[in-house]
């Protein structure tokens, strides 16, 4: 088994004696009698790499080190790599933070728009966003169900954004305010009935949404001045936003307009908590009136506003965060606003309101650092990469990654590492890698590769890919991650060139017979 652990935003590969084995082949690992799924302290080492040993045995992997021992971090007994083959040997390389603004999936600046009428968003993606933003109004429906012309339009929508290379925020909600008189919302049964039409058409365009805000309940669907007095039962508010999480992919969460809510409902996100598909841990958070009083109008009630900011500091270090500025005030200066959302891990603001907030975070020279930071910005640093590898053989490459965002990425994606030639190219996914969990901060990848044994002698490009884990997108280099480093972005391929691999059945290193594919794991 393996799990990560976030410690000061650096991320550690945790790997049980029993995965051990499995990851990297080591035919002298033991687990020691009944071995162990957890770290202990002791002494374990990857061949001149930091590695993780794992509790019980005294086995190595690798030619001189290994991971194994009694657990801990260090220096460790060596061993061969399975099956008696010895790894091929690595060599330090080093890489260059690019400058500039990226524009990367899921994070951001976003545009407003209107899926239920536009079927064209290319001017969105245009303008260098990668996020928009829509509501769903059904105001017409607030005793009815819901046409299938609605969800009809919705679709044709979301396919524009799709056709666009974007991803969508969505919202549903029955009115525009006005505040505090506001238009009326639906009815707790209608809602709950409303969310169920919709799962349909949310599972169908998983891989274009973002995420769903909360909405449904009163004025904007912001969860205030509801007219059918459905915020003063606190079992209200959890039974609608239960219902929609049950509505919305797993794989996806949504977003709630007041901390207090949340917090009302449900623990505080921890490591061990966060990631686990259940409620708490799918539902973040937004705020839509960021830096525009005190309490943010409300966002956060008086008395309870730095305890607040204390708890979405915690919270949103393992879910999203964003919104939109609403009014001109002191605190949208820049030193309160970039501090503010790198403390609370923004990903996404509105770039449509307010403009007045917007045009002095421009005249004040922060602007293009909230472009750049919003969100993740993933520098490559340095990596221990082969050169030469026989066919059939085994080498490992550690990563040296330096999360400089102000948040993790909100939603799970792949990770490859590709083998490439003029007439060939292999890939192989490291399935445990979950990249929500690179915080800001430095973060370890450590990977196992074995080459198939037949592979062609030849030169190779060695290169990473962090594609969308939807098969729809997963092809596409407007969805994939992208390095902030220097002349190693590959946009044809969509992936980054770390290096060149001779592959040759005279290369140093041992080799396996029989292996028919490429395999990534983590140890």
């Amino acid at each position: 088994m393996k799990h990560a652990v976030r410690t000061g935003g650096l991320v550690i590969a945790v790997v049980s004696a029993a995965a051990t084995v499995t990851a990297c082949g080591s035919d002298d690992a033991s687990t020691g009698g009944s071995g162990g799924a957890g770290a202990a302290a002791g002494a374990a080492g990857h061949g001149g790499m930091a590695g993780q040993g794992a509790q019980g045995g005294s086995a190595g992997v690798g030619n001189t080190a290994g991971v194994g021992a009694t657990g801990g971090v260090g220096g460790g007994q060596g061993g061969s790599a399975g099956s008696g083959v010895a790894l091929a040997p690595t060599s330090d390389v080093s890489f260059t933070e690019q400058a500039g603004f990226i524009a990367n999936p899921e994070r951001g600046f976003y545009r407003a728009v209107n899926v239920t009428s536009e079927t064209d968003l290319s001017w969105a993606a245009a303008d260098g966003v990668t996020l928009v933003y829509s509501y769903v109004r059904l105001d017409d429906y607030r005793d009815s169900a819901i046409p299938a012309s609605v969800f009809s339009a919705v679709n044709a929508g979301l396919d524009a954004a799709r056709a666009a290379g974007l991803k969508v925020i969505l919202r549903f909600a029955y009115n525009f305010g006005p505040y505090p008189n506001s238009e009326p919302d639906a009815s707790k049964a209608q809602i709950l009935a409303h969310i169920a039409q919709a799962q349909p058409e949310l599972a169908a365009n998983e891989d274009v949404i973002a995420l769903v805000q909360a909405g449904f309940i009163g004025a904007w669907g912001e969860w205030h001045t509801s007219t059918n007095d459905l915020l003063a039962d606190p079992a209200d508010r959890k039974q609608i936003i239960e219902a929609l999480l049950d509505a919305t992919p797993v794989g996806r969460t949504t977003a709630i307009r007041y901390p207090l809510y949340k917090q009302e409902m449900y623990p505080t996100l921890t490591d061990v908590s966060a990631y686990q598909g259940d409620y708490a841990s799918r539902t973040g958070h937004h705020n839509d009136c960021f830096l525009s009083s005190d309490t943010d109008v409300g966002t956060y009630p008086d008395g309870q506003v730095e305890s607040l900011k204390d708890y979405l500091a915690q919270d949103t270090a393992y879910v999203p965060m964003g919104g939109e500025t609403c009014a001109t005030d002191p605190r949208n200066a820049c030193s309160v606003a970039t501090a503010e959302m790198q403390r609370l891990h923004y990903t996404y603001l509105n770039l449509d309101y307010h403009t007045d907030v917007l045009d002095r975070f421009r005249s004040e020279g922060c602007f293009e650092t909230m472009r750049e930071k919003m969100g993740y910005r993933i520098v490559l640093r340095a990596a221990k990469l082969p050169t030469d590898v026989r066919p059939g053989g085994r080498f490992r490459m550690e990563l040296r990654l330096d999360n400089v965002g102000w948040a993790a990425p909100i939603n799970q994606r792949a990770v490859e590492v590709r083998l490439r030639s003029a007439g060939e190219t292999i890939s192989a996914r490291a399935a445990t890698v979950d990249v929500r969990r690179w915080a800001p901060g430095v973060v370890t990848l450590s990977l196992a590769v074995q080459l198939p044994s037949g592979l062609a002698p030849g030169s190779y490009d060695l290169a990473l890919a962090l594609p969308d884990e939807s098969a729809t997108l997963g092809g596409r280099a407007e969805y994939a991650m992208r390095l902030a480093t220097e002349n190693v972005w590959k946009s044809a391929s969509a992936d980054h060139v770390l290096g060149q691999v001779a592959v040759a059945d005279s290369a140093p290193g041992g080799a396996a017979t029989g292996v028919v594919q490429m395999s990534v794991t983590t140890y």
